[in-house]
């Protein structure tokens, strides 16, 4: 069921599919809902899932406060619209976040621990950006402001992929590029800019008490694998798991297997 909401005014847009635990996908940068339907698939018939755009993805407009805490609020919004995850013990939902939408998982968890079940972060970091990444994410700004959208993403998401995936699966990666023509400048640079200010959230990993799900690409060039190895021992409860033929985008790349990595955390947790 497709549902649609108001904040700040603005439209937000989201998918309630199953029934059970719920769970809620956020999607990454240059990403909409649609990049979760292998797991949506598989996963629908056992637990809730709720998924979103993302202001300024899909059909969601973008928010005035467009950093990674304003669009935590949009979950936030959407877990209280949900008659069926009631903030009462027991109900709180399971939040797994790929990529930026780990980055906005973290914002969530900061706020409001309460709410929260468990999380993951799907190719995704705790640490805030470097000096170095704040410099490419930079030389992207200019890009999109000189070129347009679609000409960064279609230049820049192949190098999301693994060599493997780029040699036996050229056409998943076309399909992935066809799909993102809708996007605006304006809001994948505040993407960037959002990204860029993040703070550090390891005390976030280091005091939570609920479960965390790391899984890592091994040929991931946006969070590189060492990054997950150096974090993932820092909450209390850790599910680790590397995705050997896999970049940025192991959802795509290895639905199988990262479904049965989803299931098993879900039904554990």
């Amino acid at each position: 069921m497709i549902k649609e909401i108001q904040v700040q005014g603005k439209k937000i847009v989201y998918q309630v599919i199953g029934n059970g635990k719920p769970v809620i996908l956020i999607h990454g940068f240059g990403e909409k809902a649609d990049v979760w339907n292998n797991q949506v698939d598989y996963l629908q018939d056992k637990f809730q899932l709720i998924v979103p755009d993302l202001p300024g993805s899909g059909y969601s407009e973008m928010i005035d406060d467009m950093s990674m805490e304003g669009m935590a609020e949009v979950i936030k919004t959407i877990i209280e619209t949900e008659s069926q995850i009631p903030s009462a013990e027991g109900r709180e939902a399971c939040i797994i976040g790929h990529s930026m939408g780990g980055y906005i998982t973290l914002a969530f968890v900061e706020k409001y621990p309460e709410l929260v079940s468990a999380f993951g972060l799907f190719h995704s970091s705790a640490f805030a950006d470097n000096e170095e990444k704040k410099i490419t994410r930079q030389k992207g700004i200019d890009f999109i402001n000189q070129h347009g959208a679609f000409e960064f993403l279609k230049t820049a998401t192949p190098n999301l992929f693994s060599p493997l995936t780029k040699d036996e699966q050229p056409g998943l990666i076309e399909k992935q590029i066809a799909g993102l023509h809708n996007f605006s400048p304006h809001a994948l640079v505040s993407y960037y800019e959002a990204m860029m200010k993040r703070p550090d959230r390891t005390e976030i990993l280091r005091n939570t008490t609920v479960p965390v799900l790391f899984i890592m690409g091994k040929y991931d060039v946006a969070v590189p694998i060492e990054d997950g190895l150096k974090q993932c021992h820092l909450p209390e409860k850790s599910y680790i798991h590397i995705l050997h033929n896999s970049g940025h985008m192991g959802m795509l790349e290895e639905p199988e297997k990262c479904n049965g990595i989803l299931e098993d955390f879900l039904l554990e947790i």
